[in-house]
């Protein structure tokens, strides 16, 4: 079971963040997501001097910067800026099990994720189903701050897992 607040941490509600702020950082993030990765529009992808790739998408007052390594197994970070200002981000981690065809987990991964849902765009819906191919994401908190894990199954085979986190960054003075 899945239960990544159960050691008594809990959810610290960001102050002098507006209804509406998050309202448009939500709507950013499905629109990043449907022109980034999930779109799966790989000429438009970066590929940086280090070995890693980028995907960048902007739209009105927002940019989403998607930066990642692998192959396999992959890590990476998702920044957002507004008004050029680091505003929320997240960190990931997956992979794909040896022996398993990455091309058809990453099929199922980008359909998945073109199915993110409005109020919690962290990454795909719960459940999506493809032939004998199952997508799970569990997830704890709010676009605030949040974690999550994400996982691929054939039939009742694990064939794929990620972890992410993140949140909003920089809204209060720190270090």
């Amino acid at each position: 079971m899945f239960e990544p607040f159960s050691s008594g941490l809990e959810i610290i509600r960001v102050v002098e963040f507006s209804y509406m702020a998050i309202e448009g950082l939500k709507e950013f993030l499905v629109a990043a997501n449907k022109a980034g990765y999930a779109g799966g529009d790989e000429k438009e992808w970066i590929k940086e001097l280090d070995g890693s790739t980028s995907i960048v998408f902007e739209q009105d007052n927002r940019k989403m910067h998607d930066n990642f390594f692998g192959g396999e197994p992959y890590g990476g970070r998702i920044v957002v800026l507004n008004n050029e200002k680091a505003e929320w981000m997240m960190v990931y981690y997956g992979w794909v099990e040896e022996g398993v065809n990455p091309d058809i987990v990453y099929g199922i991964l980008r359909e998945a994720l073109m199915q993110m849902p409005e109020e919690y765009p962290f990454r795909g819906p719960e459940v999506f189903k493809k032939g004998n191919l199952t997508y799970r994401n569990k997830w704890d908190g709010k676009v605030e701050r949040y974690l999550g894990e994400k996982e691929i199954l054939e039939d009742e085979r694990l064939v794929y897992k990620a972890n992410y986190f993140g949140g909003l960054v920089d809204k209060r003075r720190g270090v």
